[in-house]
């Protein structure tokens, strides 16, 4: 998969002026924060270990913010420590479970949801329980206190190798169904799976997003394909650190591709 993306070439726009970003942001990908007995998938954090996640953040001078904000803070240059908080999926743990914590710290954060599935469940976990995802209202209620409402496609189909047809129907429908719903645009895309390959992220860009949140780095990455850190319940304070440490190293590694593949 990695040597695949790296013979893709890059996309236009991607980061600044030259198209690439001088250092990738620090995010952080969530997906539910719950009390779980089975979690096959390791999605799923504990309240008291989220908790300890940014109690960490916050003693360490890291402010988490949605990536809107994350986003409008580099272009402004300006030098806060800022870590992108992002939650995949809708679940509805996100209004019981993580707001209260977040605003706790004066944290902010971006939840992706399934536009087609809102008050769902998700059924797309085969072997994992099933957890209810935010309803309609839940969203707009979210929406209209400030939190940033992004989309993670309309049925959470994985977007390579898809279709023309159906790759524009999850990006395009999705993002016109949540603004329709919320009552005006919406800015950010997480890549289902975090599968991007170049039509999925030109889709993206075309469709009129901002941004879109991928999983790994690759020559891809840039603006439609910010590149985040897998969080755990396993997650404690050394192994964020290290994944803070190994985040850097990964941009490093990206950078000297793109070289070698410019030569």
């Amino acid at each position: 998969m990695v040597a695949e993306l790296i013979r893709r070439p890059q996309l236009p726009r991607q980061g600044g002026a030259d198209g690439r970003w001088p250092r990738a942001p620090w995010i952080l990908m969530y997906h539910s924060v719950a009390d779980e007995e089975e979690d096959p998938y390791l999605l799923t954090v504990s309240p008291d270990r989220f908790a300890a996640q940014l109690r960490w953040l916050a003693a360490r001078g890291w402010r988490g913010v949605s990536i809107r904000e994350l986003l409008r803070a580099r272009a402004e240059g300006r030098r806060e420590r800022l870590v992108g908080l992002t939650f995949d999926d809708g679940y509805a743990d996100f209004a019981g479970h993580v707001v209260p914590v977040l605003r706790g710290y004066g944290f902010t954060a971006t939840v992706f949801v399934v536009a087609d599935r809102l008050g769902g469940d998700n059924f797309w976990d085969v072997k994992g329980p099933r957890k209810p995802l935010l309803t309609v209202d839940q969203v707009r209620e979210l929406a209209d206190s400030g939190w940033e409402i992004g989309s993670h496609g309309m049925s959470h189909l994985a977007l390579p190798a898809l279709p023309a047809r159906l790759l524009r129907a999850e990006v395009r429908d999705s993002r016109q169904a949540l603004s329709e719903l919320l009552g005006g645009p919406v800015g950010g895309f997480c890549y289902p799976y975090g599968a991007v390959d170049e039509p999925a992220a030109r889709a993206v860009e075309e469709a009129g997003y901002d941004y879109a949140v991928a999983i790994d780095h690759s020559t891809l990455s840039g603006r439609f394909a910010l590149p985040r850190c897998y969080v755990g319940d396993r997650d404690g304070a050394w192994r964020l650190r290290a994944k803070r440490g190994r985040c850097g190293l990964r941009d490093v590694v990206t950078e000297l591709r793109r070289r070698g593949e410019r030569r």
